[in-house]
């Protein structure tokens, strides 16, 4: 059993489980070495095993009704979680307030609540008052600590002499963080020593160690911040390869995420998340996404680095179609491309095994 540094977990998605607006939920379903996740709450798939409607693989995590549904069954189990964690991740990063009677239900249950929103709900006189008396945490994993925290660029990266990879994407919402994370996986299953940066609420709730929250963490220590994190990496672990989870991408309207990871993170070569069956970028309806020919270009025009594979999310594919469409990508890109979702990352990490240093 998997070594969990904070304890059992029920996540919170109400009507955002399998859908862009729940990949918080879905990389805790996945995977996370913080906690041991023992449920789900979203009424829509109650009774439903978790990684079955996500992937199409059980794993054995519950989606429950509501938290009354959830409490019954995991106090009968003996599986009784310490937090309640918000599996959310809605545009512009808002609570619904349909939520806060959960979260207050499970404060009283005595139970911890980590939320990675931009509502803060330690900005909440109840809650905090609720917590208080409960004698437990409310964690706002994107409150950006205090400047004097903060750490500015200083040139440091440039003596990170191990592989340096980042998982830049064509859209929000696809699957670059857990491409980040099957890679890094991959690599230690090959006997290699691997490190993820993470970058958003999610890798910290999912155990990244060295991690920073980019989006809302104030512009001037963006960059510092990520190199800050991939330097003590680097110090701390000695890794053969860092893997720096990408946000975002550089066109899309409202999240332009990437340039300060091209930028500061210095990787050596990038590896693209690409959904083909995209349109529009995600959220926003009428902006047509980029070709993946420009998407390409734009990236190794700023960093003067090499896309060296192309990774796709299948998201409205069939199974049948997903080789044939990574066929046409190569075609297309001249790059080879990988769905390691589906079939592993074993091919790709023979490819970036010769680029270790």
């Amino acid at each position: 059993m998997k070594k969990v540094t904070d304890g059992k977990a029920l996540v919170y998605c109400e009507g955002a489980f399998n859908t862009p607006n729940g990949k918080t939920a879905h990389g805790l379903v996945r995977f996370t070495e913080r906690y041991e996740v023992v449920g789900v709450l979203d009424e829509r798939y109650a009774g439903r095993d978790a990684g079955d409607v996500l992937d199409g693989r059980p794993n054995g995590i519950p989606v429950f009704k509501d938290l009354e549904a959830a409490i019954v069954a995991l106090t009968a189990s003996n599986n009784l979680p310490s937090y309640l964690v918000i599996g959310l991740a809605p545009d512009g990063g808002r609570l619904p307030q349909v939520a806060k009677a959960t979260i207050k239900a499970a404060l009283q249950q005595g139970w911890n609540v980590d939320s990675g929103l931009h509502d803060f709900l330690t900005n909440d006189s109840e809650l905090v008052e609720l917590a208080k008396e409960k004698n437990v945490k409310i964690r706002d994993i994107r409150k950006t600590p205090d400047r004097d925290q903060l750490h500015f660029f200083t040139g440091d990266i440039e003596k990170v002499d191990c592989l340096k990879l980042a998982v830049l994407g064509t859209d929000s919402a696809l699957g670059k963080r857990t491409t980040a994370w099957i890679l890094v996986h991959a690599f230690r299953n090959a006997g290699k020593k691997a490190e993820m940066i993470g970058t958003g609420q999610t890798g910290w709730m999912q155990g990244a160690k060295y991690s920073m929250v980019m989006d809302s963490c104030i512009n001037d220590f963006v960059s510092g911040e990520i190199e800050h994190a991939v330097v003590s990496a680097y110090d701390n672990e000695d890794p053969d390869v860092i893997v720096i989870e990408g946000q975002g991408s550089l066109m899309n309207p409202a999240y332009p995420g990437g340039f300060e990871i091209l930028a500061a993170g210095r990787p050596d070569y990038v590896i693209l998340q690409h959904a083909p069956k995209r349109v529009e970028y995600d959220g926003f309806p009428g902006y047509k996404m980029h070709t993946l020919e420009q998407q390409i270009n734009a990236i190794q025009v700023i960093s003067g680095k090499q896309v060296i594979a192309i990774t796709v999310n299948h998201e409205d594919m069939e199974k049948s179609e997903i080789l044939d469409v990574c066929k046409a990508i190569t075609l297309e890109t001249k790059l080879p491309a990988f769905d390691v979702l589906e079939y592993g990352a074993e091919d790709l990490i023979a490819l970036l095994m010769k680029k270790l240093k």
